[in-house]
């Protein structure tokens, strides 16, 4: 068997930026699944794309399949071989049914006894064969949120298809899409080397490709345009203000990256820097530069997908371009300033939330009293700041910046209070009750945004429940699961000792006239979802699931609490005893299942110096245990139940709980009940492995 080298190419119209990675991976996946099923192998793949190619490589590739072996069980034994040991009819009609000699014939252990197996052996057929099938599929495979047909064809891609190349050992792949044949010509860059180019291997391929202006692989483009944008800022004497997620859309919008940096008039640095920011990158894909003091220059870097004939012709029509932004910018700011933030609040009750949850100053009406009584929770110096940061925070929403610039809200929204001369605490929460905006963001800076993100967040959770707007699958409309986890690491990360249930419950009371189920069964609902976030956020920070599970199980209210109990038990694991401790527990807890609960415990009743010492140890651990856990001491806690572990181990070594006599029974149960439930109060250790 011999290893040959595979090359796929699959050229296009330009394909989305976004679409082209998702194409790669995807591609790769297919191609490993379709190889492994057809017991082909291979190693060495890799995958490579720009806007108006996709390609796979794989750089050895066994030319044909494994053989396989195949196995076919037919009648037992007994059918099979008469007394003497020769084969009955039923033995010699299985084996031709399988077109194998009687004599090959084999006997296997089965479930239901010894069984005649007839094994058959088939050759792999040549890949060459199975790539002509194979290849078509997996192209046709390859997943896109949108594809399309073209011209008089009958399949769909992302973008038409007008060309592919396919080599396996240096020879064509033949197979045709549409009346598409695959061939040995790439072509190269659209505008700069637009021939066609024949190609033998890859190596032919990437050297071919970069000389008609191309660079194929991904993450050397990456790497062109991130030094070429280094010196280019380094021309003004800037530093470009990072942004991966644009520098990966770029290099996907680019075949043969080349930088080029403009400029702007200083005026505009006026505007805040985020706007003139967010003009260039979401409108643009420019790249906003900085001085060594953090300040915005009145600079932008670009990359252009070819080298222009004439760079300052390009430069200064990217310049036109980027001054229509910020004049636009420039006149809506002006003009919404003329009208103070406060007297926008009004406007919002145009401005439809949902349908069935109101408008945004219905919202803002009912996040601003759960806030009033969040604040009192955490600290009623602050009320006014949030009252006010509550009430002013969504008034940007009706701003013409806003509505030019969808992604600023909140950022106008705190630069117009700082010009009107809000309270400082109230502008950055104006900003901040949005975060955080995304999974890893940062968490607001302030209480007073805490408490108004807090409350904006549970607001829209608990009013989608009750209105049956619920996260299915991959669809959340609303963020819901972003807003409960934005809520879970506020909540643990400001160490504020917030009831969720209280939190849930007074957000609900403020919605009653539009909730369409039960609040009851909404907080149920609710809790439960924010439960499941919590568990997904611990197992991703590598907490053990059995420890979670313990611990909510019996408790799941304050985060900030459960969170200590998940700490403390998951140190205490590692204590010596401590697994001797959870057999204790689960003895226990296995005696008393099926009995009643509310039992008494009678001392005079203990007949054994065993039992007498379990319950003297137990009245001292509850003792300092009640007093722990008011105090929240969970590792101490821990510690003083632990000392009850040699007075459990002789209890059930040498005392028999479930004797005939029903006092003693009872008695004994009791105590098991009263240690068990002590216990509980921490975690449900059952649960532990």
């Amino acid at each position: 068997m011999q290893m040959k080298e595979l090359l796929l190419e699959i050229g296009t119209e330009e394909i989305p930026a976004g679409a082209v990675p998702q194409a790669l991976s995807g591609l790769q996946e297919l191609f490993q699944k379709e190889f492994d099923t057809h017991r082909i192998d291979f190693e060495g793949i890799q995958t490579f794309g720009t806007p108006r190619r996709i390609v796979l490589s794989a750089e050895r590739v066994a030319d044909r399949q494994r053989d396989e072996e195949i196995k076919k069980i037919g009648p037992s034994k007994m059918a099979g071989f008469d007394a003497q040991g020769l084969p009955t009819k039923a033995a010699i009609g299985f084996a031709k049914s399988q077109s194998v000699p009687v004599e090959s014939l084999t006997v296997v252990q089965t479930e239901k006894g010894e069984y005649l197996c007839a094994i058959k052996k088939e050759p792999g057929k040549a890949t060459m064969d199975l790539l002509s099938l194979l290849l078509p599929k997996i192209i046709l495979s390859i997943p896109f949120q949108k594809s399309m047909r073209w011209a008089e064809g009958t399949i769909r891609f992302a973008r038409p298809i007008h060309w592919i190349l396919c080599l396996f050992g240096g020879e064509v792949v033949p197979f045709q899409l549409d009346k598409i044949e695959s061939g040995t010509v790439t072509y190269g860059h659209r505008f700069m080397a637009p021939a066609p180019i024949v190609v033998r291997d890859l190596k032919t391929y990437l050297v071919k490709t970069r000389e008609a202006f191309v660079i194929v692989d991904p993450v050397e483009r990456k790497k062109s345009i991130e030094e070429g944008m280094i010196r280019e800022a380094a021309k003004v004497s800037g530093r470009v203000v990072r942004d991966e997620a644009l520098i990966e859309e770029v290099n996907f919008l680019v075949e043969y990256p080349y930088p080029l940096c403009g400029s702007f008039d200083e005026t505009f640095l006026q505007l805040p820097p985020e706007v003139v920011i967010h003009s260039m990158k979401e409108h643009q894909r420019y790249f906003p530069l900085m001085g060594d003091h953090g300040q915005l220059l009145p600079h932008f870097l670009f990359i252009s997908n070819l080298i222009p004939k004439d760079k300052v012709i390009v430069v200064k029509g990217n310049e036109r371009v980027l001054k229509a932004r910020l004049s636009d910018a420039a006149f809506f700011f002006k003009e919404d300033l003329k009208i103070p933030l406060e007297k926008r609040v009004e406007e919002l009750k145009k401005v439809i939330f949902q349908a069935k949850l109101g408008t945004s100053y219905e919202k803002v009406m009912r996040f601003r009293r759960l806030a009033a009584y969040i604040v009192e929770q955490v600290n009623p110096n602050l009320r006014e700041a949030v009252d006010r940061a509550a009430l002013l925070c969504k008034a940007d929403l009706v701003t013409g910046m806003v509505g030019e610039f969808p992604k600023l809200q909140g950022i106008i929204g705190r630069e117009f209070a700082k010009r009107s001369g809000e309270d400082p605490q109230v502008c950055d929460a104006i900003y901040e009750h949005y975060l955080p905006a995304f999974s890893g963001d940062r968490l607001p800076s302030t209480p007073v945004g805490d408490i108004v993100s807090i409350a904006d967040k549970m607001d829209t959770i608990v009013g989608c429940f009750g209105v049956g707007l619920l996260p299915t699958g991959t669809a959340d409309p609303f963020g819901l699961r972003r807003q409960a986890l934005g809520i879970i690491r506020i909540l643990l990360e400001k160490a504020y000792p917030l009831s969720l249930v209280e939190l849930i419950e007074e957000s609900g009371k403020g919605l009653e006239e539009k909730l369409e189920r039960p609040l009851a069964e909404v907080k149920v609902d609710v809790l439960e979802f924010f439960r499941v976030r919590y568990q997904n956020f611990l197992i991703d920070q590598g907490f053990p699931f059995d420890v979670i599970d313990a611990v909510l199980s019996t408790s799941f209210d304050q985060l900030f609490d459960v969170q200590q109990r998940i700490d403390a038990l998951r140190r205490a694991r590692e204590w010596e005893d401590f697994e001797s401790i959870v057999i204790g527990f689960k003895r226990a807890m296995n005696i008393l299942k099926g009995m009643p609960s509310e039992k008494k415990i009678n001392p005079s009743l203990f007949s054994e110096t065993a039992e007498k010492n379990l319950y003297q140890a137990f009245l001292k651990a509850k003792e300092k245990v009640d007093v722990l856990l008011h105090q929240r001491d969970y590792s101490a806690s821990l510690l003083e139940m632990s000392r009850m572990k040699k007075a459990i181990d002789e209890f059930f070594d040498h005392v028999m709980v479930m004797v005939e006599e029903e006092r003693l029974r009872t008695n004994r149960l009791a105590l098991l009940d009263a240690i068990g439930k002590l216990f509980l109060r921490f975690a449900d250790f059952s649960k532990l492995t």
